[in-house]
């Protein structure tokens, strides 16, 4: 916003030796008259479409990506839809076909929409005072997987949570030798396809372990649709061992409070760059400057903060790191290989 007003003054000011610029009316506030200067330069379209993956159950992903909405609406001073489709690559083709104008995303996803659909990596997530994160591999068979002994913690609310092979805390990588215990045609709880921490990583680092291809030798491995959904697979023991961030067993512990004890991390991938926001490349410099400012102002005020950990447990948001979402591209390019 302060950058549109800034234009616009300097605007007004190279005409002022021909024509006088008009002075706002008594009724009408500076704030309120920006704004109108802004609208007529077209920098904002009417309305935006904000675009989430379902990384939890769709309605109420739904129900609260309408109050993330609504707080960058506020922000804004125009409406602000929300679309949840079904998978990251469907958010990569709503921002290629203009259905979306905003998309919360994994890394990977960052840079497919930016490489497919022209989208603008603007911001990355904060967590746990960090903008990189790692996968969790995560078993219901501890006795094959933990090379150590079983620590259980509790958090404060008093949900036990279980790791073993050093895979806590917030670096990786972690408990690589137990990784070398899995089968390739072991049942395995995928994320997405287009998912950095439930796919790529923790698949590239099996392909280093095993020296296998993980597109055609991980024969027992499926995709659970959502991190939660990859947990709940596990403790369900549909899966044996699976992927998500860490730690996405918290998702479920309302439900079922044992969660964190009868699904035991063992093990963690290397660092990865967190997920973040990116804009439709058709939206106008200042229109993405402008969007960017509010989602950085939003996550400093209570109401939006509240709505964005609601949606993905973000605890604040920063300027994209290009050089860790770079790193994020190699890993997809060299994916298979």
């Amino acid at each position: 916003m302060t950058a549109l007003v800034g234009a616009a003054a300097l605007t007004l000011a190279s005409c002022a030796s021909d024509d006088p610029a008009e002075e706002p009316s008594d009724d009408m506030s500076a704030t309120e008259a920006a704004d109108d200067e802004m609208e007529e330069g077209g920098a904002l379209p009417d309305s935006l479409t904000l675009a989430l993956v379902p990384s939890d159950e769709v309605d109420q992903i739904t129900t609260d990506g309408e109050s993330l909405a609504a707080a960058l609406s506020a922000e804004l001073g125009i409406d602000v839809e929300v679309f949840v489709p079904d998978s990251y690559a469907a958010v990569v083709v709503a921002l290629q076909t203009g259905q979306a104008d905003i998309g919360f995303l994994g890394p990977i996803a960052m840079v497919q929409a930016a490489d497919e659909a022209g989208a603008v990596p603007v911001l990355q997530s904060v967590r746990y005072g960090s903008s990189s994160y790692v996968t969790q591999w995560f078993t219901n068979d501890p006795d094959t997987f933990c090379l150590d002994d079983v620590t259980t913690e509790a958090d404060e609310d008093g949900i036990n949570y279980s790791y073993c092979n050093g895979a806590t805390g917030y670096d990786g990588p972690q408990g690589e030798d137990a990784l070398a215990l899995i089968d390739p045609s072991s049942a395995i709880s995928f994320v997405d396809p287009s998912s950095a921490s439930g796919y790529y990583y923790p698949s590239t680092q099996l392909e280093a372990i095993l020296g296998i291809d993980p597109l055609t030798d991980l024969t027992g491995a499926d995709f659970a649709g959502g991190h939660p959904q990859s947990v709940q697979a596990v403790y369900d023991g549909d899966f044996i061992v699976g992927t998500s961030y860490n730690d996405a067993r918290t998702n479920l512990a309302e439900e079922f409070p044992d969660v964190g004890e009868k699904v035991v991390v063992f093990a963690y991938s290397t660092n990865i760059p967190n997920d973040g926001v990116v804009l439709n490349g058709s939206l106008s410099e200042e229109a993405q400057t402008t969007i960017t400012d509010a989602l950085l102002a939003m996550a400093g005020t209570e109401d939006g903060l509240a709505a964005l950990d609601a949606v993905y447990e973000i605890e604040g948001l920063e300027p994209a790191d290009l050089d860790a979402l770079e790193e994020a591209r190699q890993v997809e390019a060299n994916f298979g290989e």
